[in-house]
């Protein structure tokens, strides 16, 4: 399932990652890029309350397989159809209903072949390796994307979904989901109600506020921080921290779930968060540090941020309803995705109205944003509220 997961990933970064590329080809404004960007993750919140929540009345593997041909499919369409910023939108939304119906549901189908602490560990990893194949991702289309050319980026990716896809329609056991809770798909009443799970969904939305918000925002940081720290023996490039930093990630994932497992998954919880609020709150202001301290200190904030991410979602597969898990899932990568396309704007507005790029102090208060909500929740799960 996690070397599935890769494969499905292959188009998620393939258009902010062609953009330099694309922007000018297709004559798009920054508004129109953005917008395009952005739709991806308006066809995932739209399509995972449906895709995820029919999950409990079918299995999941059909859904899994169904929705990769979508994926498909509109990576084929930036391919041969897409020149413009209409077309853009309509392909990018349509990828971004085919991966919400693979990343949840594919949870769903690997916690139905798991049980106890193997299901813990299995959440874990999978939800820790959707970073690699964001970056490999980025790697696949920047490449082909330069060498070749951008439609043949996108035509290169639509080969991974089709591979995902039937390597979990043939390689899991059929399951014929248990008898579900008579409610509505888009009534979350059912799912709220579990005071178990409900901690995690809400501090899953704070953590990908303060994910998403600072790896939108984390190349451009560094290409400014380096411009204010002067040489420096360390030659890595803005873009090549960036990757590190965001490849530290899965084994920081991975080591919160085992801690939470060993030491208690509230309390583990509630300590990372509040070190990576900490984290954001102080990374912004670190620019006018040399280039390897402020190169140094990108990578333990991604370990920090990223360390509670797998222990929040093992919590809530665990813990869910096993007949209202599809619909749990839905709810949790909804809030999550939901910070996720709010946090990048909030941020920018932020940087902008204190003084904009070139200034450390504006970058301060932008980081402070993502880790303000972080320390209240870490206080808040601390005090059992």
């Amino acid at each position: 399932m996690c070397v599935a997961q890769v494969f499905s990933l292959t188009g998620f970064a393939s258009f902010p990652t062609l953009l330099p590329q694309l922007q000018p080809a297709w004559g798009m404004s920054n508004s129109e890029a953005g917008l395009v960007s952005g739709m991806f993750f308006g066809g995932y919140l739209l399509a995972v309350p449906l895709l995820s929540g029919l999950t409990d009345r079918r299995d999941a593997r059909i859904i899994y397989f169904a929705s990769s041909l979508i994926a498909a499919a509109a990576l084929v369409g930036m391919a041969v159809f897409a020149r413009g910023f209409a077309s853009g939108l309509l392909f990018q939304f349509l990828l971004g209903v085919g991966v919400a119906g693979n990343y949840m549901p594919g949870l769903r189908a690997l916690a139905d072949n798991t049980s106890g602490v193997a299901q813990s560990r299995a959440t874990s990893f999978y939800t820790a390796i959707f970073g690699v194949g964001t970056s490999l991702s980025i790697v696949q289309a920047g490449w082909i994307g330069s060498v070749i050319s951008p439609q043949a980026a996108f035509a290169f990716a639509a080969v991974g979904p089709i591979v995902a896809g039937a390597m979990v329609l043939w390689g899991l056991p059929k399951r014929t989901p248990a008898p579900h809770v008579a409610h509505n798909m888009l009534d979350f009443r059912p799912v709220l109600a579990q005071r178990g799970v409900r901690p995690y969904m809400f501090g899953y939305g704070v953590h990908c506020w303060e994910l998403f918000g600072s790896r939108s925002w984390l190349v451009a940081f560094l290409v400014f921080a380096q411009s204010q720290g002067g040489a420096s023996w360390l030659v890595l490039s803005p873009v090549a921290v960036a990757a590190i930093a965001n490849l530290i990630g899965p084994p920081s994932s991975i080591a919160g779930n085992e801690l939470a497992l060993r030491f208690g998954r509230r309390r583990v919880v509630w300590i990372a968060m509040l070190a990576s609020g900490i984290g954001s709150a102080l990374f912004g202001f670190s620019a006018s540090l040399p280039w390897i301290a402020v190169a140094l200190f990108a990578t333990l904030h991604m370990a920090l941020v990223m360390g509670d991410s797998s222990a929040m979602t093992a919590a809530v597969v665990t813990g869910a309803d096993p007949r209202i898990r599809g619909a749990t899932l839905a709810f949790h990568s909804m809030l999550g995705f939901g910070a996720g396309l709010v946090s990048p704007l909030v941020f920018g507005v932020i940087l902008d109205a204190a003084g904009g790029q070139g200034n450390v102090g504006a970058w301060g208060a932008a980081y402070a944003s993502l880790g303000v909500l972080a320390v209240g929740y870490a206080i808040l799960l601390a005090r059992g509220r």
